[in-house]
């Protein structure tokens, strides 16, 4: 027999059973680990087994949670609680609990966030004050800053080596890089209005931004200084992933409710997912980068996808408005 953890309604701690062997049964495709996906709308973070589809736990937030950042050995996970909660909630996945939670209050509004290497620091940025804020969560202290001289900064991409950040400033137009080591920005890049989605690649030579207010992605060269947006018809194009063995970028449009897979080395469609009225949102990798997590918002699942055929192999139900998304290696139920 296994423990089902979860919080009722004011959070008080509720332990059930149920029998290891009803779980099991449901798994269908040989995937394993453990989802972390935050629910928006309830100030919530649910855990999910992959394998059974079956909810482990949900703990708390605090105020409107949006993105979710975790270790590479899935151990910990931080979610930023973007808003009014101005903290960041740090999970110890393996003992399935709140380890703590962390004030950002003077910097406001946290909302993209990735660990640097070593994953002792992760970087936040804060929207309201127009930072990066470097925080140690396992000695619940900020650590740095660093300014991004622009507006809005909403989302957060880091090279393979965490040495050099870009933020997408959505006031400004604009996205800055700035520099770890010397916690000073190097560079600002002009880009179509509004720009949100933002990834980079692993050495950091190119950015992918997408931009609300035009519909548009676009591709920066960062040595040459050169943007250009080959891809349009875009409505809200939600989040940018780059997977290099695959050649591919997925782009979750949250307004057209679809997911564009798009040939990286190309820059030109290959295949578009429909999700109708489904209000797809955020997405998570696994290390081998043959399946990808991605959070329904509207309907309240998590689409499992397949990369190799660029299909839906199983839903999973995962409470309301699900947005920031993890994938752990953990296995919980046992």
């Amino acid at each position: 027999m296994l423990v089902f953890r979860r919080l009722m309604p004011g959070y008080a701690p509720f332990v059930g059973f149920v029998l290891a062997a009803s779980l099991s049964a449901q798994s269908q495709d040989g995937r394993t680990g453990t989802l972390v996906v935050l629910n928006k709308s309830e100030a919530m973070a649910t855990f999910i087994d992959v394998a059974s589809g079956g909810v482990v736990a949900r703990l708390p937030t605090g105020r409107g949670p949006h993105e979710l950042a975790m270790t590479k050995n899935g151990r910990w996970a931080v979610s930023t609680d973007y808003s009014g909660g101005n903290s960041l909630t740090v999970f110890d996945i393996e003992n399935v609990r709140v380890d703590s939670t962390i004030d950002l209050s003077r910097y406001s509004r946290p909302h993209g966030a990735f660990f640097l290497q070593g994953d002792t620091v992760l970087a936040v940025t804060s929207e309201e004050t127009s930072n990066v804020v470097l925080v140690n969560p396992f000695r619940r202290e900020i650590v740095g800053s660093i300014g991004t001289g622009a507006g809005g900064s909403h989302m957060v991409a880091v090279t393979g080596d965490g040495g050099t950040l870009f933020t997408g400033n959505m006031r400004a137009a604009s996205i800055s890089k700035l520099d770890v080591a010397s916690r000073s920005q190097t560079a600002t890049f002009s880009v179509p209005g509004t720009p949100e989605a933002i990834t980079v690649s692993q050495d950091g030579s190119e950015v992918w931004v997408g931009s609300n207010d035009e519909g548009v992605v676009s591709v920066v060269d960062i040595e040459a200084e050169r943007v250009t947006s080959p891809l349009s018809g875009f409505d809200w194009p939600y989040r940018i992933l780059i997977v290099p063995s695959h050649d591919l970028v997925v782009i979750p449009d949250m307004g057209r409710h679809v997911v564009r897979f798009v040939q990286h080395s190309s820059r030109t469609d290959i295949e578009t997912l429909s999700l109708p009225d489904e209000g797809p949102q955020g997405v998570a990798l696994t290390p081998d980068q043959g399946t990808l997590f991605l959070s329904l918002s509207v309907s309240g699942q998590i689409a499992v996808i397949d990369l190799e055929t660029r299909q839906i192999v199983r839903r999973i139900e995962s409470g309301e408005t699900p947005d920031g998304i993890g994938w752990s290696p953990l296995v919980l139920i046992r």
